[in-house]
């Protein structure tokens, strides 16, 4: 009898979901700066957690700038962030109240959309339009 563990007992598999998880999880951004402070920068970046260089596309960030009002500039922290969970299999969650705001304001969801207990589900259909439209200013977190 083998006493190792097969590949496709559930520990073993969710033991491999959770390494691959963390490092597609490198390139999220570490230190998300403000909106406010990323239109300052001349070339708006900051760093992922794998310590590279993560680079912000400045027309995407005039363009929210232009549409967004100034005390949201302050308060606005990119990229927003939506949690993918492989357990839910239709939907990301979206916890930054400033986030919701903006989203709100920029039309890309409804003004009766809320967050409850502090979170807010979106289609995952609409999350990745999101990236697609606001590419460097949208990022999805893995688990």
């Amino acid at each position: 009898m083998d006493p190792r563990p097969r590949i496709t007992d559930e520990p073993v598999l969710s033991r491999w979901m959770s390494l691959e998880m963390g490092r597609i999880n490198q390139g999220i951004v570490e230190i998300r700066k403000t909106l406010a402070e990323l239109l300052r920068e001349e070339t708006p970046a900051s760093v992922t957690k794998e310590g590279k260089e993560y680079r912000f596309r400045r027309d995407i960030l005039l363009q929210m700038g232009e549409k967004l009002p100034g005390p949201l500039h302050r308060r606005l922290r990119l990229p927003l962030l939506f949690h993918f969970n492989p357990d839910v299999k239709d939907s990301c969650l979206l916890t930054d109240p400033a986030a919701v705001e903006a989203l709100k304001i920029l039309g890309e969801i409804g003004s009766l959309r809320q967050l409850r207990d502090g979170k807010l589900w979106m289609g995952r259909a609409i999350v990745y339009s999101l990236i697609r439209k606001y590419p460097t200013v949208v990022q999805m977190v893995m688990g």
